[in-house]
């Protein structure tokens, strides 16, 4: 069967972090989001394609998301792999004034897989500046989350962008999956041997890079 995820993809996993999915209400299936996160992140692995992270540091009218506060570490139950890059934005848009296009473009990523948190905020904003950058975009449609607003619920605004990047005029660059239709291509050969990933928490300011870091391969969490 022919893979549905290119060979030069990396996953992107935006803003899952300790003081966003722990809001009252909570973001919507938060529990069963990050599940699909963690899986679709353990089937890139063993493909060999590289997962990213990005965190959100907050403003002052963000004060749980501050640096370095508890709300604004990445989830407890997020796997990521000792090695993996961590990058930090202040706006929507993980592109905007952060080392993200520097660390795809040298790793030769031509299609980007998202994940991740908010489904009408951050996930859009970054999906649209990748378009504009000419990288191609898989969603899974399964594997991002909102909270509701004062017009909809959180489960409808998730539909309603799934169906909203499905039909954008994007020149067939843009995709929407379910977690259970990716399909990774095969490993290549010269990968190392995918081994257990526990959960990581991540403390101090070792522990992703700033906005506007250089986004090199040794700037990656340790």
């Amino acid at each position: 069967m022919k893979p549905s995820v290119p060979a030069r993809t990396a996953v992107l996993v935006i803003d899952v972090q300790r003081g966003l999915f722990g809001s009252e209400p909570p973001p919507f299936a938060a529990a069963s989001v990050l599940g699909r996160i963690n899986a679709v992140t353990a089937q890139a692995r063993r493909a060999g394609v590289p997962v990213i992270f990005i965190q959100h540091d907050g403003d002052p009218s963000e004060p749980d998301l501050a640096p370095f506060r508890a709300g604004w570490e990445l989830h407890p139950h997020l796997q990521v792999r000792p090695g993996e890059l961590i990058l930090r934005k202040t706006t929507c848009d993980a592109f905007y004034r952060t080392a993200l296009e520097a660390a795809l473009r040298s790793r030769g990523v031509t299609t980007l897989l998202l994940t991740g948190f908010a489904t009408d905020f951050c996930v859009d904003a970054t999906l649209r500046n990748a378009l504009s950058r000419d990288f191609h975009v898989i969603v899974v449609a399964d594997a991002h989350t909102t909270t509701d607003n004062p017009l909809l619920n959180a489960r409808t605004v998730r539909a309603y962008y799934n169906w909203v990047w499905a039909n954008l005029a994007a020149h067939g660059r843009v995709s929407v999956l379910k977690a259970a239709e990716l399909r990774f291509p095969p490993a290549p050969k010269s990968a190392a041997p995918a081994g257990r990933s526990r959960p990581r928490r991540r403390h101090g300011p070792e522990a992703a890079l700033p906005p506007g870091g250089d986004g090199g391969p040794d700037s990656s969490a340790p």
